[in-house]
């Protein structure tokens, strides 16, 4: 091997150590300054480094042993010093896991149950924007706000979206990649854009293709 190489593999070789190191001790934990400034951080909880976007700390909650990813959002309206209507604004429930490049973006009311669990670059809102106006750019329109809610021990699967006003009861299944939007009830598997019920679980039965009937 010759020198340029050998010094490339040596270089390569300390700044990844040094990548894992800095990403270790960025790790924000409850005992860190900056977890004071949630609304809650719960008991064991952390937030993995590198860190997203986060603002407006003071209307997040996260729940005791919840995880947070590398490289995910959390915020709570469009700047760092907006007053929110409500507080907190996004809450996350105890022993969450939530995969690395998610978005979590409150305006009104996001709540997440416990033990809940998502894959990466997962979206979840409770605002969009309003395109009733033909004459204005939809961006620019007034959006719309409902809450959402993610019941207990539910799984989103890598790239779900989770659009406003949407309930989801608790241990759902939403495939990899499925738009929701609606109510649903606890047990079921969704999937599809728009997604829809693919499985229920019937008292009865056990687990049935489609949706209640």
């Amino acid at each position: 091997m010759n020198a340029r190489l050998e010094f490339r593999r040596l270089l390569g070789h300390g700044v990844r150590r040094l990548r894992s190191y800095l990403n270790e001790v960025a790790i924000v934990g409850p005992h860190d300054a900056y977890a004071k400034q949630f609304h809650y951080f719960g008991s064991g909880a952390a937030l993995m480094a590198p860190q997203g976007v986060i603002y407006n700390e003071r209307y997040l909650s996260l729940g005791d042993e919840t995880l947070i990813g590398p490289n995910v959002c959390l915020t709570a309206g469009i700047s760092a010093d907006q007053v929110m209507l409500s507080s907190p604004v996004v809450s996350i429930g105890r022993k969450c896991v939530i995969g690395r490049g998610s978005h979590i973006i409150g305006h009104w009311r996001i709540e997440l149950g416990d033990e809940i669990q998502t894959g990466p670059y997962v979206y979840i809102t409770d605002q969009n924007h309003s395109y009733l106006d033909l004459d204005q750019a939809v961006g620019w329109q007034t959006p719309n706000e409902a809450a959402v809610s993610i019941g207990s021990g539910s799984w989103l699967g890598a790239n779900v979206v989770i659009l406003p006003g949407t309930t989801l009861g608790k241990n759902t299944v939403v495939a990899a990649g499925a738009v929701v939007r609606g109510t649903f009830p606890d047990h079921v598997v969704l999937g599809g854009v728009p997604a829809k019920v693919l499985r229920h679980h019937d008292a009865s039965k056990g687990w049935q293709s489609g949706p209640l009937e």
